[in-house]
């Protein structure tokens, strides 16, 4: 069943069209990820999904809800988490303040996230809990943005280039944070350039190339298609 639909969707930047009508299904515990070049729109789509971005036509459901056009904390209540590629952390803030500011009640027939689970999925943010954000690596600032995005209890994730800019070491932790996610029943859709990191973690995946959709199936399949790959995601 696909808990996040999204047909025929539009969005401009001023008078910019940069997407071309997208369209995507995020199963319900499953991992999606989006992937194409700087620029191709993944960010956007993310964006749009989330109403941080006003989308000029299409639709959007999620969990058989149509949200297009709702603002973005309308759409969190209802159960989206969304984490930014340039982790929106507060620096001031210690490990445990940052995640109590992202707390909201747990969702009927969901498990509550808590920061002492949270400390299971990153045990790295466990021995650092009275830490500024400020003085965090970044990939420690990564992860607190991701457990404080969970702290929301969302059904849905969209994560935006999770490991770019992290060290190797860090990105195998990011990977097996997700698949712990996955195995929870949380559904994922990513943005990601890195294929050998969204080969690890998804289930499906779809490219995006100057904001339309030129692929839409299997992960597997994907990486089996060497002549896909390279026309839409070799640099």
């Amino acid at each position: 069943m696909a808990l996040l639909e999204v047909d025929d969707l539009h969005a401009h930047y001023g008078q910019a069209h940069v997407l071309h009508g997208v369209g995507l299904r995020a199963e319900a515990g499953s991992v999606l990820a989006l992937m194409g070049r700087n620029g191709a729109g993944k960010s956007t789509t993310l964006k749009a999904i989330m109403g941080l971005v006003s989308p000029s036509a299409g639709a959007v459901r999620f969990a058989g809800r149509a949200i297009a056009g709702l603002p973005p904390h309308e759409i969190a209540r209802l159960g989206l988490g969304y984490v930014p590629e340039d982790r929106r952390i507060f620096t001031d803030l210690t490990v445990m303040e940052n995640l109590e500011v992202g707390r909201r009640a747990a969702r009927p027939g969901i498990p509550g996230w808590t920061p002492e689970r949270l400390f299971e999925l990153f045990p790295n943010l466990g021995a650092m809990r009275d830490r500024p954000g400020g003085r965090m690596s970044g990939g420690e600032q990564q992860m607190l943005t991701i457990a404080r995005t969970l702290m929301g209890n969302p059904t849905l994730v969209l994560l935006d280039e999770p490991s770019e800019g992290l060290a190797p070491v860090i990105v195998e932790q990011m990977a097996k944070a997700i698949l712990a996610l996955k195995r929870d029943g949380l559904t994922v859709l990513l943005c990601e350039q890195n294929l050998h990191f969204a080969t690890l973690v998804s289930d499906h995946a779809a490219i995006i190339e100057t904001g339309a959709i030129r692929y839409a199936g299997s992960m597997a399949a994907l990486r089996a298609d060497e002549a896909l790959r390279s026309q839409y995601l070799s640099v």
